[in-house]
């Protein structure tokens, strides 16, 4: 697989009957990656920055990673097989003996969720981009059909 990656950001949430569809992508194209139910939930507090009264699950792990100065450098969706993405989330930690970089195998959903709550760069490897089907159109016409829908703008206050 190359190592080139095109960056992309969550464009729309979209509630669906098997969980979410995450609408993914750039200027170019943009994919659907369906999640379950709560983490799409998550994903879009996480843009939000909604506040919650007690951490959930990535706020653990957030908070975890400030306690050890490890953060998450970068996400990666880099492969599908068999109709399920597989990505990387890569994390970065420094301290008096140097830097270290981390690659860790994750469900895309988890690494979505930890880059919105992270502020950090999502991307996909350049070949992926190339092969999934471009669902802009569909999300255009989602947006003009609920506009002002804050499920698809992951951006929007509710």
């Amino acid at each position: 697989m190359s190592n080139e990656v095109v960056p992309v950001q969550i464009r729309g949430i979209l509630p669906a009957n098997s969980g979410c569809a995450i609408f993914i992508g750039n200027e170019d194209k943009v994919f659907v990656i369906q999640v379950e139910h709560n983490l799409g939930v998550v994903i879009g507090m996480f843009l939000r920055d909604t506040p919650k009264e007690r951490p959930l699950t990535h706020d653990l792990i957030v908070n975890v990673f400030k306690g050890f100065g490890v953060e998450v450098e970068r996400v990666v969706i880099n492969q599908l097989k068999n109709s399920t993405y597989y990505a990387r989330l890569i994390l970065k930690q420094e301290n008096e003996l140097g830097t270290k970089l981390v690659e860790l195998d994750a469900r895309p959903s988890d690494c979505l969720a930890l880059a919105a709550a992270h502020k950090k760069p999502v991307y996909v490897a350049r070949d992926l981009f190339e092969q999934v089907e471009d669902m802009t159109e569909y999300l255009e016409r989602l947006n003009e059909d609920n506009a002002g829908d804050s499920e698809l703008d992951p951006e929007s206050e509710d």
